[in-house]
């Protein structure tokens, strides 16, 4: 007997809730052996908001779940298929109706790898710039100074940014925190 990964569609927002009381329905049907694992992947990110740095997790795929299940004869058995319906906010397995289609190996393997990834580095920094955009300078030697967004340095938390100083074009590498949006 194999064990497969598969998708399913859940009530977005509502994935952490689907993991528990899938678990919990799991351990109630004592089918624990057959599902061993139920999984929302998910990565650290850090954002600036309101002034102030936060740390939380942010979703991979918003509105999945991903579940292995212990295959019977090829496909998902038939109580796993049905009790996995059951939950509340359980829309259906990503595939043709009642027939599931799991993962393929390396799509799960490269997912798992990511997952694995993403909860051992440090949490990424979310930088709501992107390459092109205007912005101004709010703090530093160049204050109310205008430029473009020349690049974005997430693990850094640096930004680049080309203002124009007597009449060329500098690039400046700032804080990700003292620019601002036009």
């Amino acid at each position: 007997m194999a064990k497969r990964w598969y998708v399913v569609r859940v009530q977005s927002g509502r994935e952490g809730t689907v993991q528990k009381a899938l678990a919990r329905q799991l351990k109630l049907s004592n089918l624990e052996a057959a599902v061993p694992r139920v999984l929302v992947p998910m990565e650290v990110v850090t954002e600036l908001k309101g002034g102030q740095k936060r740390t939380r997790k942010k979703k991979l795929y918003p509105g999945y779940v991903l579940i292995e299940v212990e295959e019977a004869e090829g496909k998902v058995p038939r109580e796993i298929w049905t009790l996995v319906r059951d939950v509340s906010g359980v829309g259906d397995f990503v595939g043709t109706p009642g027939n599931p289609e799991p993962l393929a190996a390396k799509d799960a393997e490269r997912l798992l790898l990511d997952v694995e990834k993403s909860e051992a580095r440090s949490p990424q920094l979310k930088i709501p710039l992107k390459k092109g955009d205007a912005v101004k300078i709010r703090e530093g030697a160049l204050e109310s100074f205008e430029g473009v967004v020349d690049d974005v340095m997430p693990a850094k938390g640096l930004v680049r940014v080309i203002v124009t100083i007597f009449g060329r074009a500098t690039p400046v590498e700032l804080e990700y925190w003292q620019v601002e949006l036009l």
